[in-house]
């Protein structure tokens, strides 16, 4: 038998280039990844809740909600923070603004059952 020797490199740093190399690789991976999070995920997430301020700003008496808690309701007193909602007849209620989940519209269209 034969004595196998392993090949290393040398003590003279020769492959201090592939390193460096490797390393902008992985930079440029590392900021692809998170410019495709931004768009995928950042972004819309932050036009959403832009349009859900703009939508709570914007609430006036009469408008339809639905609160956070599931609460359908009918706007009819608005403050600076906080929104009086009728729940039901006679019944109304106090609310944030920032409990507001979403604008109801004014005419829902009615879905026939299929026959």
């Amino acid at each position: 038998m034969g004595i196998a020797y392993a090949m290393g490199q040398g003590a003279g740093g020769g492959g201090t280039g592939q390193a460096a190399a490797g390393g902008l690789e992985m930079l440029f991976l590392m900021g692809l990844m998170f410019v495709i999070f931004y768009f995928l995920l950042i972004r819309p997430q932050q036009k959403r809740n832009k349009e859900h301020q703009q939508m709570v700003q914007n609430l006036k008496a009469g408008d339809r909600i639905i609160t956070a808690g599931g609460l359908y309701g009918r706007v009819t007193g608005v403050a600076d923070n906080t929104l009086t909602v009728e729940i039901a007849e006679k019944v109304r209620v106090k609310i944030n603004r920032s409990s507001v989940s979403m604008l109801v519209p004014s005419n829902p269209q009615a879905v026939s059952p299929k026959k």
